[in-house]
């Protein structure tokens, strides 16, 4: 969310940072809305202040023996008492109405974030791992996965396109995987582990800005409750609307939940296999920090989900996303892409982004600055460390043996029950 009293104070640098974004400029727009709104707050306060005034003078008018004047007054006061309620409303009305134009506007980028059109226009920061050569042709896991236990049919006569049944070893798989990832981001990287709700109210999505922008792309109860698209939301709005010591950051969270999503954006995208799915698990990062804290905080957050694919021996390179394909809350972001090769591709298996303090203003969440009496917003980070569903896909592609099975990792072992190896069934 955007500060109108800073939009004000640099309205060019405002519409200039839209304008990197691919957005026209909107300063001028809101900085008039804004004038109009204070108008008519200035309004209803001179009616106020005009109508205890006058309610005093009655008295004094009627002890003076004023009759006269004293029912002038009243007059006064009964017609300022009629027109204040639609003075009041129409205040209300314009701060909606502003409030409701700058919670849709995308945050700003940072300075270091390049400028782009779409992901052809994002930079390549860095590349891991050496890519297997294999002595046989590499199929997509979609392919190879269902004689494993990936059971598509099932999932899908269940609950619809885009769910998946996982039986036996591959279902093993998957938990090693998410049990693997939470305890390397806990064990080494001092995330603190939480079991949050996966279930939470529109402030919690508002507050992470996944609404009112995004409400198609998430699914909501028939009893106003959202399904989490990812625990971000959970997490972060942890603590919305606190007043924290300076003491306790940064704050580092993490948790194993499902995430729900509906793939509106994403229509006929990754249909075939188990990339996209409306019901995923996902190990989250998340990070509450100072403001002079977070892009070192960023740096650390994308290592830790880097570590993952270098403990599971799976190829990757690092992006700097570019203004045109960065998400909505984002003002700088880096993706993981996972070599897989049956695609023949790299793709993405998690996004880190530093959001400064963009949803620290929806949450209303600061922090008490050390021996001051000022406080200040928090900056919040958020990253996958990592999507557990893709990194399956990954292990499958990169494990994979002429004879349609899959090596375990060796990074998996430990949590695998002696299990080495996914064998196709007979």
């Amino acid at each position: 969310m955007h500060d109108i009293r800073l939009i004000r104070e640099n309205p060019t640098g405002f519409d200039a940072g839209l304008a990197r974004r691919g957005l026209p400029g909107q300063a001028a727009s809101l900085i008039a809305l804004d004038e109009e709104r204070r108008a008519a707050v200035t309004e209803v306060q001179v009616a106020q202040s005009r109508r205890n005034e006058a309610s005093k003078l009655i008295g004094a008018a009627m002890a003076k023996g004023d009759k006269d004047g004293a029912e002038a007054i009243k007059a006064e006061v009964a017609a300022l008492k009629d027109a204040m309620p639609a003075m009041e409303t129409r205040a209300e009305e314009l701060a909606g109405k502003l409030k409701a134009a700058l919670e849709i506007i995308p945050n700003l980028p940072a300075a270091d974030v390049p400028d782009g059109a779409g992901e052809e226009d994002n930079v390549e920061v860095s590349r891991w791992g050496n890519l297997r050569e294999f002595d046989f042709t590499p199929r997509e896991h979609a392919d190879i996965a269902p004689a494993l236990g990936m059971d598509f049919e099932t999932g899908a006569r269940l609950s619809g396109a885009r769910f998946t049944f996982l039986r036996g070893p591959m279902a093993r798989l998957h938990r090693a995987l998410g049990q693997f990832m939470l305890d390397v981001q806990t064990g080494e990287h001092g995330y603190a582990e939480c079991n949050p709700p996966v279930l939470v109210g529109d402030d919690a999505m508002y507050g992470t800005d996944k609404l009112p922008k995004f409400a198609e792309d998430s699914f909501c109860t028939t009893n106003g409750r959202w399904l989490i698209p990812t625990s971000e939301v959970s997490l972060t709005a942890s603590v919305m609307g606190e007043l924290l010591d300076e003491a306790v950051l940064p704050m580092r969270l993490t948790a194993l939940t499902l995430c729900f999503r509906s793939e509106a954006g994403a229509a006929g995208r990754d249909t075939r296999g188990f990339i996209r799915q409306h019901q995923f698990e996902k190990c989250e990062l998340v990070s509450i920090v100072r403001p002079e804290d977070s892009e070192a905080e960023h740096q650390r957050m994308t290592r830790a989900a880097e570590t993952i694919l270098e403990r599971l021996r799976l190829p990757y390179r690092k992006l700097l996303l570019c203004t045109g394909d960065m998400g909505f809350g984002a003002r700088k972001t880096y993706d993981l892409e996972v070599w897989l090769p049956g695609q023949g591709a790299y793709r993405e298996i998690s996004s880190c982004s530093n959001t400064g303090d963009f949803q620290a203003r929806r949450m209303n969440t600061r922090y008490r600055v050390a021996g001051e009496k000022r406080t200040e917003f928090v900056h919040t980070l958020n990253g996958s460390g990592l999507a557990v569903g893709r990194t399956l896909v990954a292990v499958i592609e990169n494990y994979q043996n002429a004879d349609g099975s899959v090596t375990v990792p060796d990074a998996l072992l430990p949590y695998m029950g002696g299990i080495t190896r996914l064998e196709p069934a007979q």
